[in-house]
């Protein structure tokens, strides 16, 4: 008994200091990240191109000491683009897994899925890459995107449209309470820009070849003149084939969301059309982060196109780890918090906002028009 003594005793000693580096997800070396991502295998391009970024940076920051001596290490999870799934990886990264933070889903359906999960667990969820409305209003005190979000998208391209002297538009969007919220932002600005709405073109989720034609033939009655969409590029690509194999001169206009991926599908036909971006281009030097990406993103990933994609994730990473920082030396979800009551997070000249009760992130928005060659210029 009198040799167990001292042992009990030192073990009993030791409980604090176990329990300040036991904080979910944080230990003496490391801050364990929780990430669900749509990469469905490998054959989201978009999600595998998001997570090069995320990875490139992160093994940047992670070869210099990583933040206040820890290694930040990501722990991901594939929702298969299914936003159930989603919801559920992200309640077993903080119940099984014990993650500090969520992190980087793509997508709005899984990002809003990922976003109830944190609220109903009372975690942080930083960076979601997607511009549902939802993600900011009502003003969510736990969800911080980076990219701007839709509403500002959708006002860049009308605000195009509108200088080429376009007045009846189209908009393509999900048959969902999100895709609703998407168009009252549109209708609204539609009305500041004294612009009409002439076809609501609502698709479900079991979207078919079935639901192309009937929006085609509203296209036609319409007189539309310019088309945009939110939310399935694999439909909107249909729409926009049976659209010109019927003749249609309408211009047709994108968010950012899989812009490079459709237009290497729509090949010929993606000539001319408007993309909005919510990074910089990725293969101009034109800006400081620009050029920081290209030259980390080239060394830790050595053979890999830049895209639109990486640079994304890159900045998002960015930004994680700068939110990081502020959390201070013993970073607890409090702290975390805390440090982002009132931030202004530079990104190499890109700037991210958080206020109390408003959670801006980015308000870079960028228009590129396709080339001739398939290229993107801004």
């Amino acid at each position: 008994m009198s040799r167990l003594l001292p042992r009990l005793l030192a073990a009993c000693l030791a409980l604090p200091l176990t329990w300040a580096l036991g904080a979910d997800g944080v230990s003496r070396n490391q801050i364990v990240i929780g990430q669900n991502i749509t990469l469905q295998g490998g054959r989201n391009d978009y999600g595998v191109a998001v997570q090069e970024g995320i990875q490139s940076y992160l093994a940047a920051v992670n070869s210099r000491g990583g933040v206040n001596g820890r290694q930040i290490v990501l722990k991901t999870l594939d929702d298969d683009n299914k936003s159930s799934l989603a919801e559920a990886n992200a309640r077993q990264l903080v119940q099984q897994d014990k993650v500090f933070i969520l992190f980087g889903a793509i997508e709005g359906g899984p990002s809003t899925a990922v976003m109830k999960a944190a609220v109903d667990l009372s975690v942080p969820f930083f960076g979601p890459m997607a511009g549902s409305p939802t993600l900011r209003r009502p003003h969510q005190p736990l969800v911080f995107p980076v990219r701007a979000e839709h509403r500002e998208e959708f006002r860049a391209l009308l605000g195009y449209g509108k200088s080429l002297g376009f007045k009846r538009v189209a908009f393509m969007r999900a048959d969902s309470e999100t895709g609703q919220q998407h168009l009252a932002n549109v209708k609204l600005l539609c009305t500041e820009l004294g612009m009409e709405l002439a076809a609501d073109l609502p698709f479900k989720s079991d979207a078919s070849d079935a639901q192309i034609d009937p929006m085609v033939d509203q296209l036609e009655k319409g007189n539309v003149q310019m088309v945009f969409n939110h939310g399935s590029a694999g439909l909107y690509e249909k729409l926009i084939r049976k659209a010109r194999a019927k003749g249609l001169k309408a211009s047709f206009y994108a968010v950012n969301s899989g812009s490079a991926q459709m237009v290497r599908h729509l090949g010929p036909l993606a000539q001319g059309m408007v993309f909005t971006q919510v990074v910089p281009s990725p293969w101009e030097r034109k800006t400081a982060i620009t050029r920081e990406y290209q030259e980390e993103f080239g060394k830790q990933k050595p053979g890999r196109e830049f895209s639109y994609g990486s640079l994304e994730g890159y900045v998002t990473a960015r930004a994680l780890v700068a939110a990081l920082r502020l959390a201070g030396p013993e970073p607890t979800r409090e702290s975390f918090l805390a440090g982002l009551a009132d931030a202004s997070l530079d990104l190499n000249g890109l700037r991210a906002v958080y206020r109390k009760d408003q959670h801006i992130g980015l308000s870079f928005v960028d228009l590129a028009i396709v080339t001739r060659e398939g290229a993107f210029r801004h």
